[in-house]
């Protein structure tokens, strides 16, 4: 049975208000507002112009969220049911922590909190909270994969250091320089031109080098990194279908049996 059937009408109908798509539009744009208006901050001549207001409003959208918050909780069916929610956990300790700072007046950490108060969309979301969900989900799954590239890693740097220490001492002068230049190789940012061509002119072999953990490390690694993220996003769709499937079949059936039932009173009467 669904939870919304049960308990006092007021928590049915707060329910079905904080689950509307209208009130979520309105949750989405507020956070959205809350951006632009973090994003004002930063600019040290209209924040200083409009200091009071931006903490106006800040405290108002604070309020709201915390509003919102609540009505939420009272909506659930239980503390228990509502703490179970990863999401909720994060909204309120965002939320918590503003009216800490708030009252402690630490500016620098608040407008943190507000930077962070941005990334509540996705918890708002479903489509952006099933896809973080389904990164998360990943984490396990690629341990063996960053176990793998650490060791990679370490050869390539060793090696690195060993043959081009004298040459360029700069990037490979050390273990972690080496370590810190394969990371910028591996990126593909400015690898051959900053990196590998100034080592090239004094060893010509030193392609083979470079060349090599770069097929190893960019287009192996992560593409294994890419198909485990993808592998997982589509576990989490596919999940997600099955409970809309389940629900609807549930919903179906539940129709039917109301149906039975205002049959079997409908013969009752006939009988009596």
């Amino acid at each position: 049975m669904s939870y919304t059937q049960t308990g006092p009408p007021w928590k049915k109908q707060l329910y079905e208000m904080v689950e509307h798509r209208y009130f979520t539009r309105v949750i989405i744009s507020l956070i959205f507002f809350n951006a632009v208006i973090v994003g004002l901050e930063t600019s040290p001549a209209i924040y200083e112009e409009y200091k009071t207001l931006f903490f106006r409003l800040d405290m108002v959208l604070l309020w709201i969220f915390t509003v919102e918050i609540i009505m939420r909780l009272l909506a659930a069916p239980s503390y228990k049911h509502f703490f179970t929610s990863s999401w909720n956990w994060f909204d309120l300790i965002i939320v918590s922590a503003s009216h800490i700072f708030v009252g402690a007046h630490f500016i620098t950490v608040l407008r943190i909190l507000r930077v962070l108060r941005v990334f509540r969309a996705v918890s708002v979301i479903p489509s952006l909270r099933r896809l973080v969900d389904a990164l998360l989900m990943t984490i396990p799954a690629l341990g063996n994969i960053i176990l793998l590239m650490s060791i990679i890693f370490y050869i390539f740097a060793v090696t690195g250091t060993m043959l081009f220490r004298e040459v360029a001492p700069e990037y490979f002068g050390t273990l972690g320089l080496s370590l810190l230049t394969l990371f910028q190789v591996v990126t593909l940012e400015s690898w051959a031109s900053g990196v590998m061509w100034p080592i090239y002119n004094e060893m010509p072999w030193s392609w083979i080098y470079f060349v090599s953990f770069v097929l190893v490390g960019t287009f192996v690694i992560f593409n294994l990194f890419i198909g485990v993220i993808v592998n997982n996003v589509e576990k989490v769709e596919t999940s997600g279908e099955e409970v809309k499937d389940t629900h609807k079949e549930v919903t179906e059936l539940r129709e039917e049996v109301r149906e039975l039932k205002q049959l079997l009173e409908k013969q009752l009467k006939r009988e009596n």
